[in-house]
């Protein structure tokens, strides 16, 4: 095995880092603007949350209405060259009042940002009609191509959407029955009645696409990686469990055991997979899944991996027990490292979310698979010995990804804080931390920044080849992103304190930057 290259990064979710152009939540064009950042502060990889467009009503990027379609919310729509030439009626004096309500606001506001994003993008769209696409202009050619191209998934999801739409919202399994059950006949005549609704999905998502293969390409000549997120599962109601009912057992409901997360484990309420099914169809669909996000990033974190070795789920109807499927071992390490290989096959480099209750086996497969998984430091720990010392970062394997949190757990200061003081002192006691923190006593203060600078140093000191942190443990800062088996307002809004494009003035984040680069070249990872 070629040793891995050293590379550190943040988790950014790309809804956090809005900048003065944007609309409130940060939106792709905005990705350019981080990736500069990074590269300043010697980072080479921006991890973010999925981006699949999310289920009606939901915030959670987890909960995706597609597994292939980039959410319009992010797009940037006063790029968007048709709606640039409306001019300043574009939009309505109660348009522009969202907007400013919510590009003042401390959170991420869904509610009044979706709305007038779809309003200005449907806007966009009959002027594309109107000048372009009844001109059969050149762009127009563009539009056409770009289907063709993409058939394989915008085909049937853009009916999806156009059918949603007709149907008011009501969940596809409310809809007609020849719809529902996907009747041939009944699938041409919508697409016939549905022809303009289906050609405005379209156009969103070749827009979403431009914009997004400009960005990459922005953040690529900066050296920084694109990594995504790829969800476990998707919504009940999404283009992808209409589009293939018989892959799913829609009268299941997946989750996870009790675990550190929730005493009595967590309900999703999305359908579990019919691996038989998906099997009998050599997992056509989770190829293609692989295709999508191999196209979009350079790389990938597989959610809650172990549910692709065994996936854990309930009746929907409350009758009956929860149970795993497969249910053997020998059955769960085959089903594993088959879809592994599928999602590597076209090319992207992948990373396991290997948290929470996870067999040894899974671990000794993504072993023998070379597949890197995660190692977050307040839980490496040698649990059977005396005292459950915590591991050295400098011990973690090449083969791994080092990290203070994920996006579900509380930010590192308050970790730090709210842990027992033979906790602190244990972890303070970690060779790595105390080569950090030379002559400062980490305990004998509260979360100040040497408290700060130690974790994450020893972090980048690890022999882990990628080192993640979320942003806010970078900084120290309280926020946190997601709190899991809760539903609020607060999860998934999070933005940064300052405007993504005043990052390289702000003077927190230059310090951090010239911090973080220091950090970098001294320990191999610029």
């Amino acid at each position: 095995m070629t040793p891995p290259v050293r590379r550190s990064g943040l988790l950014i979710p790309l809804f956090s880092a809005p900048s003065t152009a944007s609309w409130g939540i940060g939106d792709i064009g905005d990705i350019a603007t981080l990736a500069r950042w990074l590269s300043a502060a010697g980072q080479r990889v921006l991890q973010l949350l999925p981006l699949n467009e999310m289920a009606a009503g939901t915030q959670s990027p987890y909960s995706a209405m597609s597994a292939m379609a980039i959410d319009p919310i992010y797009i940037r729509v006063p790029e968007v060259e048709d709606f640039a030439a409306l001019g300043p009626a574009a939009l309505t004096e109660q348009d522009l009042a969202a907007l400013d309500a919510a590009r003042s606001a401390d959170r991420v506001e869904y509610a009044r940002i979706r709305p007038v994003k779809a309003r200005a993008l449907r806007a966009a769209f009959d002027r594309f009609v109107e000048r372009e696409w009844n001109r059969g202009t050149a762009r127009a050619a563009a539009l056409r191509d770009y289907i063709a191209g993409e058939a394989w998934w915008l085909h049937d999801y853009a009916l999806f959407r156009a059918v949603h739409d007709r149907e008011q919202g009501a969940c596809w399994t409310e809809w007609p029955e020849a719809i529902r059950r996907r009747d041939a006949e009944a699938l041409e005549a919508a697409r016939a009645s549905l022809a303009h609704a289906i050609l405005f999905y379209e156009y969103v998502q070749w827009i979403a696409g431009l914009q997004w293969a400009a960005a990459r390409a922005q953040a690529q000549a900066c050296g920084v990686a694109l990594f995504g997120d790829l969800p476990f599962m998707v919504d009940l109601h999404s283009a992808d469990v209409w589009m293939h009912q018989g892959q799913f057992h829609v009268d299941r409901s997946v989750g996870v055991p009790p675990d550190a997360f929730s005493a009595t484990g967590q309900d999703w309420g999305m359908p579990a997979y019919n691996w038989e099914a998906l099997d009998a169809q050599g997992y056509a669909w989770l190829k293609d899944r692989a295709r999508r996000s191999a196209a979009l990033f350079d790389g990938y974190r597989v959610d809650h991996l172990v549910g692709f070795y065994r996936t854990y789920s309930r009746p929907r109807a409350g009758e009956g027990d929860p149970s795993f499927s497969p249910d053997v071992e020998e059955a769960q390490v085959r089903l594993g490292e088959r879809v592994l290989s599928i999602f590597r096959e076209p090319g992207a480099e992948i990373i396991a979310e290997d948290l929470g209750v996870v067999p040894v086996f899974v671990r000794a497969s993504l072993a023998r698979l070379e597949v890197p998984g995660f190692r977050v430091f307040r839980w490496e720990r040698d649990w059977d010995e005396p005292g459950q010392p915590f591991k050295d970062p400098a011990a973690y394997p090449a083969l791994s990804v080092a990290t203070s949190g994920t996006h579900d757990t509380e930010p590192l200061v308050t970790w730090w804080e709210q842990a027992p003081v033979e906790e602190r002192a244990a972890m303070a006691a970690v060779p790595a931390v105390v080569a950090a923190a030379g002559a400062v006593d980490l305990l004998a203060a509260p979360f100040v920044p040497q408290v700060r600078d130690a974790l994450v140093e020893a972090l980048l000191a690890s022999g882990s080849s990628l080192v993640l942190f979320p942003v806010q443990d970078v900084f120290g800062w309280r926020d946190r992103i997601n709190e899991p088996a809760t539903v609020n307002d607060d999860n998934w809004s999070y933005r940064l304190p300052w405007p993504s494009d005043s990052l390289d003035s702000e003077p927190e984040a230059v310090e951090r930057c010239a911090a973080l680069r220091a950090w970098t070249i001294q320990y191999g990872r610029s």
